[in-house]
């Protein structure tokens, strides 16, 4: 876990000495916010926009080798960046351009991680939307792990505002009574 710390906090200096506006998410703000578990990479958002996208993408894939051929017309097609770090860590960098994404990063803050080393992750209101949105049973498992954890001291209010518009999106309107359900049954408020 010490070397996908450490992978991470090489690029988050690397972006911050830029000044990109980014956050981590997935594995490491689960880590942060949830149930620590095992995970094999770093996954970043990394706020693009629209339209200027092949700026980041050129920079990021100049400096870390790409995990794949192709790299940039892959980014470009799905909005992530698949590299490798120079310690060879696999990280995923999401090109984000939504404004749920810009909220998220604004409302990301460090923690430290291991003595010494901040990193910059989202909210765990945050998480819990893209972990929601993604829909698949282990962000359920690490939603439940967040709810345990952070329970009463979550701001509901941000969850919910976030949520049902990415929801409607998906065309998934069942997210959202789905986490109410678990809500209820851990009878957080």
């Amino acid at each position: 876990m010490k070397a996908i710390i450490d992978a991470a906090h090489e690029v988050q200096t690397w972006m911050e000495n830029r000044s990109w506006r980014f956050c981590f998410i997935g594995g490491l703000a689960v880590i942060r916010w949830g149930e620590p578990r095992f995970t094999r990479d770093a996954d970043a958002t990394l706020f693009t926009g629209f339209g200027d996208e092949d700026e980041y993408i050129e920079a990021l894939l100049a400096t870390y080798p790409a995990r794949y051929p192709d790299a940039k017309e892959f980014a470009l097609r799905h909005r992530v960046v698949l590299m490798k770090t120079t310690s060879g860590q696999d990280m995923d960098i999401s090109l984000g351009g939504f404004p749920f994404e810009d909220h998220s990063i604004h409302r990301s803050s460090k923690f430290e991680f291991a003595p010494g080393i901040l990193l910059r992750t989202c909210s765990a209101e945050d998480l819990i939307v893209m972990k929601a949105f993604a829909d698949r049973a282990q962000d359920w498992v690490d939603i439940e792990g967040i709810l345990i954890r952070e329970g009463e001291i979550l701001k509901w209010n941000i969850v919910d505002e976030e949520l049902p518009p990415l929801c409607d999106l998906k065309e998934n309107p069942g997210i959202v009574p789905r986490l109410q359900t678990l809500r209820s049954k851990l009878r957080i408020k």
